[in-house]
């Protein structure tokens, strides 16, 4: 090998190139490393209302270790969402001494039962809330369907003066609303809005205006609803599912249902002209 001059050569400037980078690689560590980069200046932008600047100063001597070069950015970011308000969260550096952080708050729409609370993505999170909060109950696959029809639902009450205080979506996918006067409302789980619509409607232009105390309203008839007074005991109507399957049994079991359906619409109209003249 000694007498081949071109491979020594070569062997010779990959040696040197070889230190060179390692040279080179080491210096930059040091020069990054050195105190003469620190991170001076840490800003939070956002619209916050829950997280504290107390929350922050935390984070940021706990979890945000490393100067201008080294401060590793995802593990900052994870710091900060893991705040309980946090829902998004951005972090980039900002030549040459600051780091950069914008927090999206979760806003909270409701309650789910006892457990969590549901924003308006329909997105549970856990944190502490002292607000007046109405509560959603339903199956866990449900949260973002509660929430969607929450908004629609309680816009239509608006218009009889009425909010939802509590929304519960049962696990046949039947819905049932609590008012914010202690109303139970029966929507059952067709035509939803159209039920409520009608109700509304009645309630806003008629009812309150008589200032008629209702603890309950079944929404489920085809061609009303039912109410009930503080005093009053009404049977309960026959089942969606009832109904549904009405259309497909035999003539005269169908001939029997109709006269029964007859009978409770009857019923219902005789008892809404008592309350309209009551």
């Amino acid at each position: 090998m000694w007498d081949k001059p071109k491979l020594l050569n070569w062997i010779a400037n990959l040696l040197f190139a070889v230190c060179v980078v390692t040279a080179l690689y080491a210096t930059l560590y040091v020069v990054v490393h050195l105190p003469i980069f620190p991170l001076r200046e840490v800003k939070v932008d956002g619209q916050l209302s829950h997280v504290s600047r107390e929350q922050v100063k935390l984070i940021v001597a706990k979890h945000l270790k490393g100067n201008f070069f080294t401060l590793d950015l995802v593990k900052a970011r994870d710091a900060f969402e893991k705040l309980p308000w946090a829902r998004k969260v951005s972090v980039r550096r900002r030549w040459p001494d600051k780091l950069e952080v914008v927090i999206e708050e979760h806003q909270a729409l409701a309650r789910w039962s006892t457990v969590a609370l549901v924003n308006k993505q329909g997105e549970l999170f856990h944190a502490a809330s002292g607000s007046d909060l109405p509560v959603f109950y339903g199956p866990n696959d449900g949260v973002i369907e509660v929430a969607s029809q929450y908004d629609a639902f309680n816009k239509i009450l608006k218009t009889g003066k009425l909010e939802i205080a509590t929304l519960t979506l049962t696990p046949r996918r039947a819905w049932q609303i609590t008012t914010n006067n202690g109303m139970v409302i029966e929507l059952g789980r067709v035509d939803m809005q159209p039920r409520l619509e009608k109700f509304a409607n009645v309630y806003g232009s008629t009812l309150a205006v008589l200032n008629k105390k209702i603890t309950y309203a079944d929404l489920r008839y085809p061609n009303g609803f039912a109410l009930r007074k503080p005093t009053e005991r009404l049977a309960a109507p026959e089942t969606e599912t009832q109904v549904v399957a009405s259309n497909e049994i035999k003539p005269d079991a169908k001939q029997t249902t109709d006269k029964k359906l007859n009978q409770t619409s009857k019923a219902v109209e005789n008892r809404d002209l008592k309350l309209r003249k009551g």
